[in-house]
């Protein structure tokens, strides 16, 4: 289990002792000591990670691997998970186009109903966060015919290609509207339109892709007669621009509709399109501006009588004879704190709500909702009696029973075995830092831990199609991923899938300290999770600097126990410098300790969770007396870059130096969607808005400031740096400032960008927080 320290005082005692290099190595009194060219500048500490992916079917997965003799051209290979049987589905030959002599570089591919196709993702650009636009390609694999598909249209400007139900057409997205093609006689059918560049159909605007993750924004009916999709209209929504200046001679600008707290959003609608008459046909929901709908799907047909013998372990199918073409919807008030679930009639018309979702604070979107093989009853995910529980819903809404235990979190419902009546449930109940895989009886009376007792750490499961197998990845804050292949529900390992035994070995050899988990006390009966990394030969009766990182926010945590990648080991290395590096977990982070622990930061962002990390950190100067009080920093990237802010500006006292990497000085001037989601609307929460932003506290600044921006972040706008940056100048504070040119939110585009960062940040922390006891 994780060690819990009623007294940071005991972590001191914790020295992290490095054994004597090698005789071998030119100075063996010397550790080998980690430095940002090797962390950043090559993948030598890279993990490894497994590609396989499940097919839609029973136990088989598919892997990228060399199909011939003598040739690194790799093709696509079904494994069967219980004999480890291959077949080549795809040789890499097949794979070349005509007039070409190697394969296309495949980004992703999925299969047709039947498997006979093979629709294939190659050539793709960025399209804000990710690689969303590209060319897609059908194989044929019994003609072993290979076409591009789009006709005509530029290369890379297709989107969200999708096989229809019976596989003989595919419906793309391109320049904001929807098309299908069809396979057999080649007819490409323009299915929407729109009336000007402001309308977006079958894929989304920047704010609903950002914070609602709404990208491919159509579905096919299961009939595959009709579409269901998104439409944006952002007529109205005020722009935001940013400027290139290194592309071309002159400056560049780059505009998109970003509505910013408290304006005017994009107007939302859904629509079902008939694929031969494309003529829409749209839910009415009231202002379609005012609301989000976040989440769209096919209802599956539900059971007539006799369809099916009715399993014993839950309750018998419902008879219902409507019309099976159903579309399910839910749909968030502006304030998201309500979610309807709404079930649409396509046919009819009519609509009803099956199911609401409300909270005093908001509501979170969530992918876990299954449907049961009787189509009468799904899964839902509610905090109603204060925890995160999977419930059962009905489909006429009468009914909403729990499966998951009271007092426990369901952090994350993976899907349910039918056969068995079990749900498979990830949650940690005794430790909020780690992650587990448990079973949960449908009829909510078993509640059973899978993952072995004798592996604490984080654990993350992907299951097959039938639920009897699952790629098992494990890890430790000290320990690098590795994956098994395991069936259910017994979690037996099968095979060895990744074991990243050679990072093991090269970061065994460097003898790098270690990272402890611990809880500190704020008072009031409060513990907030940590962790801590202490130097190496670390001497109590010397005092160290310490680093605190930081996000902060209800978007994410810091403090789990699982590997940590290139980012930790930076930690590691400072902690080699001799600094002491502690991460802290403060109230309203999305930890599984109950809804009111994450909900308790609701209108109150930056106000707040910096007071607990200001407590949390004055806790352990009195619990250590091995830090020095007069070398404390802290530093995060975006919400962790307005925490960052918000320790210096109002705790001078406390933080001697910060550096905020990507923050939103001002919260008034972040998206719709994130903010008023947690804050509010800007109207309704003045005082909130105001003492929660960064740089109405910037005139108490006394420390040291490094700020850092990418001139290209569409995200955290570089524009509210500048703001910040006026303010400081205002008041006469003197700081540091680096602007990496075009750069988006991750600070990552253009060679050696990201070894250049945390370079800057390396040499300003051994500058203004000098490292080593003294």
């Amino acid at each position: 289990m994780t060690s819990r320290f009623a007294h940071l005082g005991l972590l001191a005692a914790l020295c992290l002792h490095v054994a004597v290099a090698s005789a071998k190595s030119p100075d063996a009194a010397k550790p080998a000591l980690l430095s940002v060219d090797q962390i950043y500048g090559s993948s030598e500490f890279s993990a490894r990670s497994f590609s396989g992916d499940w097919l839609p079917e029973g136990h088989r997965y598919t892997k990228r691997l060399p199909t011939s003799d003598g040739s690194s051209d790799k093709g696509i290979v079904a494994i069967d998970a219980s004999d480890k049987h291959r077949d080549v589905l795809v040789p890499a030959g097949s794979l070349i186009p005509a007039g070409q002599t190697k394969p296309l570089d495949v980004a992703s591919f999925s299969f047709s109903a039947d498997q006979s196709r093979v629709l294939i993702f190659t050539n793709t650009r960025r399209v804000w966060r990710r690689h969303t636009r590209g060319d897609y390609w059908v194989l044929d694999r019994s003609a072993r015919t290979l076409k591009k598909l789009g006709g005509d249209r530029p290369e890379a400007t297709l989107m969200f290609a999708k096989f229809s139900p019976d596989g003989q057409s595919v419906a793309w997205v391109h320049e904001r509207n929807i098309y299908v093609e069809s396979l057999l006689t080649g007819e490409i059918r323009q299915v929407t339109k729109t009336a000007s560049d402001k309308i977006i159909n079958g894929t989304a605007d920047w704010v609903n892709e950002e914070e609602l993750g709404i990208r491919d924004g159509f579905r096919w009916s299961p009939d595959g007669s009709r579409i269901a999709y998104w439409q944006f209209d952002t007529t109205g929504v005020p722009t935001m621009t940013m400027i290139n200046n290194t592309r071309q001679m002159y400056p560049q600008t780059i505009t998109f509709p970003y509505p910013k707290t408290g304006q005017q959003n994009s107007a939302c609608r859904v629509g079902v399109v008939d694929i031969k008459t494309a003529e829409t046909k749209w839910i009415e929901l009231g202002d379609p501006r005012q609301h989000y709908i976040a989440r769209i799907m096919w209802a599956p047909r539900r059971e007539r009588p006799g369809d099916r013998e009715p399993v014993d372990r839950v309750a018998p199918p419902v008879v219902d004879t409507a019309s099976p073409d159903d579309l399910v919807l839910q749909e968030f008030n502006r304030l998201q704190n309500e979610n309807r679930v709404i079930v649409w009639n396509v046919d009819s018309n009519r609509m009803r709500t099956a199911l609401t979702e409300t909270d005093a604070a908001w509501v979170d979107v969530h992918d876990e909702m299954f449907w049961l093989d009787d189509a009468t009853r799904f899964t839902w995910i509610s905090e109603r009696d204060g925890w995160r529980r999977v419930y059962l819903a009905s489909r006429d809404g009468q009914a909403l029973t729990p499966i998951t235990p009271e007092g426990i979190d369901a952090i994350e419902l993976l899907g349910i075995d039918e056969t068995l009546g079990l749900a498979y449930v990830i949650a940690s109940p005794e430790n909020a830092t780690q992650r587990y895989l448990y079973t949960a009886s449908l009829t909510g009376n078993q509640w059973q831990r899978l993952t072995p007792a004798d592996q604490p750490g984080t654990h993350r499961y992907q299951l097959s199609a039938d639920r009897k197998f699952a790629f098992h990845t494990y890890s430790t804050l000290n320990t690098p991923p590795q994956t098994d292949l395991i069936s259910l529900p017994d979690h037996q390992r099968i095979e060895m899938l990744e074991s990243n035994d050679a990072l093991r070995k090269k970061l065994a050899k460097r003898k790098l300290p270690k990272a402890e988990l611990f809880r500190v006390g704020i008072g009031d009966g409060v513990e907030l999770d940590a962790w801590c990394i202490n130097p190496p030969n670390h001497k109590p009766r010397k005092m160290y600097p310490l680093l605190i990182y930081v996000y902060g926010e209800p978007a994410g945590t810091t403090v789990r126990d699982r590997w940590g990648g290139s980012s930790f080991l930076w930690h590691q290395m400072l902690a080699q410098q001799g600094y002491v590096v502690i991460s802290i977990d403060n109230r309203g982070t999305p930890q599984p300790r109950g809804r009111d622990w994450r909900k308790s930061i609701y209108r109150k962002i930056g106000i707040n969770a910096p007071q607990d990390q200001a407590a949390a950190v004055r806790q352990i100067l009195k619990d250590r007396k091995d830090i020095d009080p007069d070398r404390v920093g802290i530093w995060g990237w975006s919400g962790g870059g307005s925490m960052s802010l918000c320790a210096i500006f109002k705790f001078p006292d406390l933080y001697k130096t910060a550096i905020a990497i990507a923050p939103v000085p001002n919260h008034r001037y972040y998206d719709t969607i994130y903010q008023e989601r947690y804050m509010g609307l800007p109207s309704d929460n003045v005082d909130g808005y105001q003492k929660g932003s960064p740089i109405t506290h910037a005139h108490k600044l006394e420390g040291n400031l490094l700020l850092i921006h990418g001139t290209g972040d569409d995200n955290c706008h570089y524009a509210t740096s500048e703001m910040l940056i006026n303010e400081l100048i205002r008041h006469n504070k003197p700081f540091d400032m680096w602007a990496y040119p075009n750069r988006s939110h991750s600070i990552s585009e253009g060679k050696n960008t990201t070894r250049h960062l945390r370079a800057l940040m390396t040499r300003y922390l051994n500058d203004k927080l000098p490292a080593g006891g003294r």
